[in-house]
């Protein structure tokens, strides 16, 4: 019998890789056809009770529905949010463990953190913008202020002698009032605690004395009068509070801040299991339980493609990199 020739030898290499690359193929179909076969993980870097929580659970409660198994949602809060991001760096890449994303731990933390162990660009996979969340900029009542001019005044001629509150550092609220800072020249002493929740606490109490968050945590405060709206970060004013201006049409022009959510999964998780991932996002968002919600809290719905939340987060990045390099801002 005749040795095969380097022609007939090659063919049969080639061969025998395409088959084994379909058997591969095969055996990875037949795994993510039976997705989901037990509870998927959601993990959020922030305690209960604040507007990331919020935004999760909706989600989840309409996952769970869907999907027929929980969507089970896991605070892991502290760091910024740089341990939770490390944990699901470093989680099987099965469509089990999930993260919601926001503008600090996506857009912020990359200039602030000397190292945080993972790149937020290579070490996990944009599944889809949630919501968009106005941020709202509230006082306690006893602050001699009724406007928002009245408060720029106010901190003008009182530098440091008002502390503001935060969901920590590197949250949404740090870095809204930081940008707010940055744009009118004011100076107040930030207070960072370990979520939402307990900040609304103080500053409920009259312990710290202004406050940046989402509609979902505030508006209740608003309308009961514990807490002054001076102002919307949106460009437009927000239908749940038509008389609040926006922080741009008060002189600071080009000024936005709104609190954005989305889906991340680890890097390496199959392209197939990210598209349903992103699938049912949408189709949970389209819910009349969810727009509901959302609408309510004035909030704007996701759900776009994996590819789209990628490129909304590189032109955040590029926003957030300059307002912290001019503010300063600093992870402690």
């Amino acid at each position: 019998m005749n040795a095969p020739t380097c022609v007939e030898r090659r063919d049969w290499l080639r061969r025998a890789a395409l088959a084994s690359v379909g058997i591969a193929g095969i055996g990875s179909s037949l795994a993510q056809s039976a997705w989901p076969a037990k509870p998927i993980r959601f993990v959020v870097p922030f305690v209960p009770g604040g507007t990331s929580d919020i935004v999760a659970r909706t989600v989840a409660a309409e996952l769970t529905r869907q999907l027929g198994v929980p969507v089970m949602i896991d605070n892991k809060a502290g760091g910024g949010g740089v341990p939770a991001m490390q944990e699901v760096a470093r989680s099987a890449p099965d469509g089990y463990t999930v993260i919601l994303g926001h503008v600090g731990s996506l857009a912020v933390n990359p200039y602030i953190f000397s190292n945080t162990g993972y790149d937020v660009n290579r070490d996990f996979i944009p599944v889809t913008l949630l919501a968009k969340i106005p941020s709202l900029f509230v006082i306690h009542p006893d602050v001699p202020a009724r406007n928002f001019q009245e408060f720029v005044a106010y901190v003008k001629k009182n530098p440091g002698k008002l502390n503001y509150a935060s969901a920590g550092n590197a949250s949404a609220g740090h870095l809204a009032m930081e940008y707010l800072k940055l744009a009118t020249g004011m100076f107040m002493t930030h207070i960072p605690y370990r979520g939402t929740g307990p900040a609304l606490t103080d500053l409920l109490a009259g312990r710290t004395q202004a406050f940046s968050a989402g509609t979902p945590a505030l508006l209740p405060h608003i309308r009961s009068g514990r807490l002054r709206a001076i102002a919307v970060g949106t460009p437009n004013r927000l239908p749940a509070l038509p008389d609040v201006p926006t922080v741009a049409e008060m002189g600071y022009k080009n000024f936005e801040s709104v609190q954005w959510y989305g889906m991340l999964a680890p890097a390496g998780t199959p392209a197939a299991l990210v598209q349903r991932l992103q699938e049912e996002c949408a189709k949970a968002l389209q819910s009349p339980a969810t727009s509901e919600r959302f609408a309510g809290d004035s909030a704007t719905i996701g759900g776009q493609p994996p590819a789209e939340f990628a490129a909304f987060i590189r032109r955040e990045q590029a926003i957030w990199k300059d307002i912290v390099q001019k503010a300063h801002i600093r992870p402690d």
